[in-house]
Protein backbone atom coordinates (compact mmCIF):
# COMPACT_ATOMS: atom_id res chain seq x y z
CA UNK A 1 0.00 0.00 0.00
CA UNK A 2 1.16 3.59 -0.51
CA UNK A 3 2.30 5.96 1.86
CA UNK A 4 -0.61 7.56 3.89
CA UNK A 5 2.14 10.66 4.07
CA UNK A 6 2.06 10.81 -0.01
CA UNK A 7 -1.27 9.73 -0.97
CA UNK A 8 -1.64 8.96 -4.76
CA UNK A 9 -4.05 10.33 -6.90
CA UNK A 10 -5.60 9.08 -9.32
CA UNK A 11 -7.82 10.28 -12.46
CA UNK A 12 -11.43 10.01 -13.14
CA UNK A 13 -10.77 7.90 -15.82
CA UNK A 14 -9.07 5.09 -14.38
CA UNK A 15 -11.59 5.21 -11.42
CA UNK A 16 -14.26 4.57 -13.59
CA UNK A 17 -12.23 1.85 -14.90
CA UNK A 18 -11.56 0.47 -11.52
CA UNK A 19 -15.90 0.32 -11.05
CA UNK A 20 -16.82 -1.22 -14.56
CA UNK A 21 -15.00 -4.04 -13.55
CA UNK A 22 -16.40 -4.03 -10.41
CA UNK A 23 -19.71 -3.65 -12.12
CA UNK A 24 -18.89 -6.57 -14.61
CA UNK A 25 -18.31 -8.54 -11.74
CA UNK A 26 -14.79 -8.62 -10.67
CA UNK A 27 -14.81 -8.67 -6.87
CA UNK A 28 -13.28 -5.78 -4.57
CA UNK A 29 -10.79 -7.57 -3.19
CA UNK A 30 -9.62 -9.04 -6.76
CA UNK A 31 -9.28 -6.07 -8.17
CA UNK A 32 -7.24 -4.38 -5.09
CA UNK A 33 -4.26 -7.03 -4.97
CA UNK A 34 -4.08 -6.39 -8.80
CA UNK A 35 -4.20 -2.38 -8.80
CA UNK A 36 -2.94 -2.09 -5.36
CA UNK A 37 -5.99 -0.45 -3.71
CA UNK A 38 -7.96 -1.34 -0.74
CA UNK A 39 -11.26 -2.93 -1.28
CA UNK A 40 -12.88 0.19 0.66
CA UNK A 41 -11.66 2.14 -1.91
CA UNK A 42 -13.10 0.03 -4.98
CA UNK A 43 -16.80 0.37 -2.86
CA UNK A 44 -16.39 4.08 -1.99
CA UNK A 45 -16.14 5.01 -6.02
CA UNK A 46 -18.20 2.45 -7.04
CA UNK A 47 -20.79 4.10 -4.77
CA UNK A 48 -19.41 7.69 -5.70
CA UNK A 49 -20.08 7.10 -9.27
CA UNK A 50 -23.41 5.27 -8.77
CA UNK A 51 -25.09 7.42 -6.66
CA UNK A 52 -23.78 10.82 -7.85
CA UNK A 53 -21.55 10.01 -11.67
CA UNK A 54 -18.61 11.33 -10.02
CA UNK A 55 -15.57 10.48 -7.50
CA UNK A 56 -14.33 13.97 -7.45
CA UNK A 57 -16.16 15.86 -4.34
CA UNK A 58 -16.74 19.22 -6.04
CA UNK A 59 -19.02 17.34 -8.43
CA UNK A 60 -21.09 16.19 -4.75
CA UNK A 61 -21.41 18.74 -3.00
CA UNK A 62 -24.62 20.45 -3.09
CA UNK A 63 -24.96 24.40 -3.47
CA UNK A 64 -25.18 25.08 0.36
CA UNK A 65 -22.04 23.12 1.12
CA UNK A 66 -20.09 24.89 -1.87
CA UNK A 67 -21.38 28.49 -0.53
CA UNK A 68 -20.06 27.40 3.54
CA UNK A 69 -16.54 26.40 1.98
CA UNK A 70 -16.39 29.04 0.34
CA UNK A 71 -17.18 31.45 3.38
CA UNK A 72 -14.81 29.34 5.12
CA UNK A 73 -11.97 30.41 2.63
CA UNK A 74 -12.34 33.88 2.93
CA UNK A 75 -12.81 33.73 6.62
CA UNK A 76 -9.55 32.14 6.95
CA UNK A 77 -7.39 35.01 5.71
CA UNK A 78 -9.35 37.71 8.31
CA UNK A 79 -8.60 35.33 10.97
CA UNK A 80 -4.99 34.75 10.38
CA UNK A 81 -4.05 38.81 10.28
CA UNK A 82 -6.12 38.96 13.85
CA UNK A 83 -3.53 36.31 15.62
CA UNK A 84 -0.97 37.74 14.05
CA UNK A 85 -1.98 40.90 15.41
CA UNK A 86 -3.12 39.69 18.63
CA UNK A 87 0.88 37.97 18.69
CA UNK A 88 2.15 41.41 17.47
CA UNK A 89 0.27 42.99 20.68
CA UNK A 90 1.24 41.49 23.45
CA UNK A 91 4.79 41.92 22.15
CA UNK A 92 4.43 45.59 21.79
CA UNK A 93 2.94 45.83 25.16
CA UNK A 94 6.23 43.56 26.79
CA UNK A 95 8.20 46.84 25.83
Amino acid sequence: MADPRHPRKFSEEFKRQIVQLYDNGKSAGDIGREYDLSHSTVHRWTKAIHENGSTRAEDNRTPEQSGILELERENKQPRMEVEVLKTAALTFARK
